[in-house]
């Protein structure tokens, strides 16, 4: 019944997650500043090793969403190498410089993608008329959604969420995202009544060596997808009687 996607962005961590019994990975790099797109060489790994779909964030760069015809031409790219690399789809948003969806980039987005997943990601939250955003996204064929309801955390924004469950009445998936953990899953489901989830399940990695300095923007540590924290979420979601 219920679908566990975890954010991984390193190999080690879709093995987590796919020895965890998650359901799907959306694959990225940069997880420190919200997810960017992934080496075509970790997909490739990624794809040979694990056998779940495989959905991969089109992101060209850090930042805001509102992007040039060059960086459209990077995510169009991008999709078209996601797709000879086997992904199964992609995680794609862009706004307006009004905060909207873009409607003439995402229907290129879109086609380029065709026969393949397609989700938004969570610029969704940023736009200022969630409704009209979500009724855009059902006409461009978007299966689903990633959204914390306009909130800083999924929980937070449950009653908003719940309202999108709502609204979007099976035509499209609404998956909730954001500070989802083992404590607060249960709850999130019986508040909003979606069925799918996006989290990263994530513990930080130290490095095995003492650094002997430290240099500005270089972090010695990374995050990993934690499998023991994936099957406590995915036991917190299971019937109790």
């Amino acid at each position: 019944m219920f679908t566990l996607e975890i954010c991984s962005a390193t190999l080690s961590s879709a093995l987590a997650a796919q020895a965890a019994g998650a359901h799907r990975i959306e694959l990225c790099s940069g997880l420190g500043v919200g997810g960017l797109t992934p080496s075509l060489g970790l997909l490739q790994a990624v794809r040979v090793c694990v056998s779940l779909p495989i959905y991969v964030l089109i992101r060209p760069r850090e930042g805001h969403f509102c992007y040039s015809e060059g960086e459209l031409s990077v995510m169009l790219r991008d999709i078209d190498l996601c797709r000879n690399a086997g992904a199964d789809g992609v995680v794609v948003g862009a706004l307006d410089a009004q905060g909207r969806p873009h409607e003439r980039y995402l229907r290129r987005l879109a086609a380029t993608a065709s026969g393949m997943g397609l989700t938004f990601h969570r610029a969704f939250d940023l736009v200022p008329t969630i409704d009209d955003a979500l009724e855009m996204l059902i006409a461009l064929g978007f299966e689903r959604v990633l959204t914390s309801g306009q909130a800083p955390s999924a929980y937070e924004g449950r009653n908003r969420l719940r309202q999108l469950v709502e609204q979007a009445a099976g035509r499209i998936t609404i998956m909730p995202g954001g500070g989802i953990s083992a404590h607060n899953i249960r709850a999130l489901a019986e508040a909003t009544g979606a069925v799918e989830f996006h989290l990263s399940a994530r513990a930080h990695v130290p490095a095995p060596y003492a650094a002997q300095a430290s240099l500005p923007g270089l972090t010695q540590e990374h995050w990993e997808s934690d499998a023991q924290h994936i099957r406590e979420v995915w036991k917190r979601l299971q019937p109790t009687n």
